[in-house]
């Protein structure tokens, strides 16, 4: 957390600010006290993009979209108001590092580890698919490691599949390299089955400190999640089976969340003596 900035206001919608979590082109993210004492992220926009309709338009949706969320896994939503002159949205505080942070300081993860991740990373996509929404972009930068477990956070993107509003033909919504091919191409509005395959991107991140499909340009990176096998060498046995078909080319082929949970939560099997 970065202390507040002289051009930072002290309170904002009901809210004490006590500091920063991170900020980007269009807006910051604060460390707040509510009224009535709790600690929440408090996503403030920008006022010159509140003044743009379609932009509030997204922020309002994305507002929405978090109202629906109930799983344990998932931040939850604290309180919202879209139609503010700077628009804002709190949601539980996770007192925690995201994956990719843990990943780069500490390296990969243990296999035990790994399976209670996944289980319940599975767990908040079975719960997100259920309530009919695809978030789109899971990727370790959005996921938080609280003490009692993970949580899936940042909703800008998840939308509902039959939601037309904002579709748009040839754009590609996500993070390269935690991607579906479908995703990638920019030519199919992804589905269930794309929150599937970044987790398994997001699980062979973290048994491998490194993404399955390597680092570089936004074009090379594209190709290989379209056309290359991922790079699952370290992957533990015990797991190596669950990330590789979450991270097969077509998207029938995947398990669903439901399924992933299941895998994953069921007993492991004992050794042969």
């Amino acid at each position: 957390m970065e202390p507040l900035r002289t051009s930072d206001p002290s309170r904002l919608a009901g809210h004490r600010l006590l500091g920063r979590l991170g900020a980007g082109g269009m807006g910051v993210v604060y460390l707040a006290r509510s009224s009535g004492g709790s600690l929440v992220a408090l996503k403030v926009i920008q006022a010159e993009f509140a003044e743009d309709a379609g932009f509030r338009e997204r922020f309002r949706r994305e507002a929405e979209t978090a109202r629906r969320m109930t799983s344990p896994w998932v931040a939850a939503l604290v309180d919202a108001d879209p139609e503010a002159p700077q628009p804002w949205l709190a949601t539980e505080y996770v007192p925690g590092p995201s994956l990719g942070e843990a990943v780069a300081a500490h390296g990969p993860l243990p296999v035990r580890t790994l399976r209670v991740l996944g289980a319940r990373l599975a767990r908040a996509l079975r719960d997100l698919h259920a309530a009919g929404l695809v978030h789109r972009d899971v990727k370790p930068g959005n996921v938080l490691l609280a003490l009692d477990g993970p949580r899936l956070i940042d909703f800008g993107v998840a939308r509902d599949p039959r939601d037309t509003a904002l579709t748009s033909t040839g754009v590609v919504v996500g993070t390269p390299g935690f991607m579906a091919p479908e995703q990638a191409g920019g030519g199919e509005e992804p589905g269930t089955a794309a929150d599937v395959f970044a987790l398994g991107c997001v699980l062979a991140h973290a048994a491998t400190g490194r993404p399955p499909f390597g680092t570089g340009s936004l074009d090379a990176l594209l190709y290989r999640t379209v056309h290359d096998a991922a790079d699952l060498e370290g992957v533990p046995r015990e797991l190596a089976g669950v990330v590789s078909g979450c991270l097969e080319k077509e998207p029938r082929l995947r398990p669903t969340a439901a399924a992933l949970w299941d895998t994953l939560t069921a007993p492991a099997p004992e050794a042969p003596a």
